[in-house]
């Protein structure tokens, strides 16, 4: 039985961020990844996963932290992924993507900095983050949304650890039900920097990074 994908809200609400404050020194770790990641609804006439490949333009990975009692956001390019829809049996869908540390940005320069040194994401040993999905799990009536997740192996400096994401998937407004060459995907989360070993500017950056991922696919 082929169920729909929803059609996708207004993009401006896909993106929770908080407001910038100036602050001392920042840092903030990990964005874990990515997300192009997830999935669709199944669909008749289709055997096999089909790959899809990220629209740059409409893909980020939004991230946000704790910088002395006020909060700051942030984001990191996608560099690279790997995308393997299954429309007919969503729980086989996979993703490894990867996170540019290099290009990581957090609109207040000595945030950035503090983000890359070596005493919290390593830029210069560790250039990017990556995710690599292990499970789906579906929501109600079996959709990509509704309370649905993503779970997978997060690779931050060198060191892997298991996350889950909540997930959701929808087609841009307008499109016909069954036309899934474009879709619009959404993880968040949170996870803890001194589990990944960045843990440096301690007493200025609170441990829990939230993680607000958008990232557009397209089938190749």
């Amino acid at each position: 039985m082929t169920r729909k994908i929803p059609q996708m809200p207004d993009t401006t609400s896909l993106i929770a961020t908080a407001p910038a404050r100036p602050g001392r020194r920042a840092f903030l770790a990990s964005a874990g990844a990515a997300a192009g990641a997830l999935l669709l609804a199944p669909r008749a006439g289709l055997a096999a996963a089909r790959r899809y490949g990220l629209a740059e333009q409409a893909s980020r990975v939004g991230f946000v932290y704790t910088l002395s009692g006020a909060a700051q956001t942030g984001t990191m390019p996608i560099a690279s992924a790997d995308i393997r829809l299954d429309p007919d049996n969503l729980v086989n869908s996979r993703v490894d993507v990867s996170v540019s540390v290099a290009r990581a940005r957090t609109g207040l320069i000595f945030a950035t900095d503090a983000l890359k040194s070596a005493e919290v994401l390593d830029a210069g040993r560790f250039p990017t983050i990556r995710f690599v999905s292990t499970r789906v799990g579906l929501g109600a009536g079996g959709r990509i949304s509704d309370g649905a997740t993503l779970s997978g192996n997060l690779t931050v400096r060198g060191v892997t650890r298991p996350v889950t994401f909540k997930a959701s998937v929808f087609r841009p407004a307008g499109s016909a039900a069954d036309d899934l060459d474009n879709l619009q995907v959404r993880l968040s989360g949170a996870i803890s920097r001194s589990a990944f070993g960045a843990s440096g500017y301690g007493d200025l950056v609170a441990d829990r990074i939230g993680l607000d991922i958008q990232a557009g696919v397209q089938a190749i």
